[in-house]
């Protein structure tokens, strides 16, 4: 049987946070200004650290600067973004990890509450198999600014999980594919529930409130930044 493994992004395959940087990333095109949207960037950052974030609030403000802006423009951004903020935040232990999973024929998923626009470039350039995104309003090629659906977040990582899982069970790479039979890979307390729910949780380079829970729980705890 085929195993799931399950990752976060941020801070967990990636040295950084890519929403975070994704702010940084506006500021220095001039997109955003760099007093205004540091300070809110850096508030709704330290309530993601406390667990208090309202994901909504915040991913409307992490993409106003460029509501309006086709598909098209987009990618063209995220080129850019790719070179100057996500390169160099970029794990060699991270790949490896992944790559040993599907060495060994796993399926590899990213589950992330950051947009699809920001996170999908990235889980292409990791090879994994899906990924599992909050997911941005676009009319004709661009984009409202609204989220559509529900955000990736806290415990709506396992319903999007669960739904993912039953759209994709009879796709033949995918067939039998359980929670049970999972194991997931995350930094944040905001993951527990997630955590409690697959079959084996590994804290990644955890935050301190995730590290006191797994050593409560008995999981195990993984750097990928140390050599």
């Amino acid at each position: 049987m085929k195993t799931l493994a399950i990752f976060d992004l941020d801070n967990t395959l990636l040295a950084g946070d890519s929403d975070h940087a994704w702010g940084e990333f506006l500021i220095s095109e001039g997109l955003a200004d760099a007093e205004s949207h540091r300070q809110q960037n850096d508030a709704f950052y330290a309530q993601y650290q406390q667990g208090t974030l309202d994901m909504t609030e915040y991913l409307e403000f992490a993409v106003s600067p460029v509501v309006g802006y086709t598909q098209t423009r987009l990618a063209e951004l995220h080129i850019k973004f790719m070179q100057q903020f996500i390169d160099p935040i970029m794990l060699p232990s991270a790949q490896a990890l992944v790559d040993s999973h599907k060495n060994k024929g796993d399926i590899c998923l990213i589950v992330t509450a950051t947009n699809r626009f920001v996170t999908e470039p990235i889980a292409k350039r990791l090879g994994v198999h899906d990924l599992i995104a909050t997911d941005l309003e676009y009319l004709e090629g661009v984009l409202t600014g609204k989220i559509s659906g529900a955000p990736c977040f806290q415990a709506g990582k396992i319903t999007k999980l669960k739904s993912w899982l039953e759209t994709n069970s009879k796709q033949p790479e995918y067939q039998g594919l359980t929670l049970e039979n999972s194991v997931f890979y995350s930094d944040s307390f905001n993951d527990i529930p997630l955590l409690e729910a697959a079959g084996k949780a590994v804290a990644v380079d955890p935050d301190d409130k995730l590290r006191a829970h797994a050593s409560k729980m008995g999981w195990p705890v993984i750097s990928l930044r140390q050599a």
